[in-house]
């Protein structure tokens, strides 16, 4: 597999901590299938978590061992908020917390399907989720504490496949709204 703005295989290993952990991760949300709400992931420094708690140890595979190697921990019950944005501003981290993934789904359109939309957001919506070339994604940001990223990008008429677009620019407002819930 690959994460360097392109699409995954598995004939290429991958070896970054991150971008192994972001690709679990999408993993265990597509086992979920679609139409999910978002989901918001804390990333651990595997070895300190091990370290804490000692029974985890016999679960992990070799990636699981390997030096700088991250662990996904799904924070359940999200607080309510009207928009992304809000919600991960009402987010922040402990020390313990490495970096943290994000998960969504998304409606994608080409440029002119956006044009002469309802005004009504509710119309708007309905009327780009009846467009014939309308794509469904699943989309997950993932950043470190020190100011790393990776994006993940799935297409619903490829998740059979397994193949996702990699790279550090897919969604860069997400990034940034991640990388802010690390701010002192």
């Amino acid at each position: 597999m690959r994460h360097d703005g392109s699409v995954t295989s598995p004939t290429q290993p991958v070896t970054d901590p991150l971008a192994i952990a972001a690709l679990d991760t999408e993993r265990h949300v597509a086992a979920a299938g679609w139409d999910q709400p978002p989901r918001l992931f804390a990333l651990v420094d595997t070895a300190d978590l091990v370290a804490r708690e000692p029974q985890l140890a016999a679960g992990l595979g070799a990636a699981d061992r390997a030096e700088g190697a991250l662990t996904a921990i799904e924070q359940e019950e999200l607080p309510e908020a009207d928009s992304i944005e809000a919600l991960l501003g009402q987010i922040a981290w402990p020390d313990t917390v490495t970096g943290c993934a994000f998960v969504l789904e998304r409606l994608v359109v080409p440029p002119d399907a956006e044009r002469d939309l309802p005004e009504d957001q509710d119309a708007a919506v309905e009327a780009l989720a009846a467009h014939p070339d309308r794509r469904d994604v699943r989309l997950l940001a993932a950043v470190t504490r020190d100011g790393r990223s990776i994006c993940l990008l799935r297409q619903r008429d490829h998740d059979s496949d397994d193949k996702v677009a990699t790279g550090p620019d897919i969604a860069p407002g997400l990034v940034a709204a991640l990388q802010a819930t690390f701010a002192d």
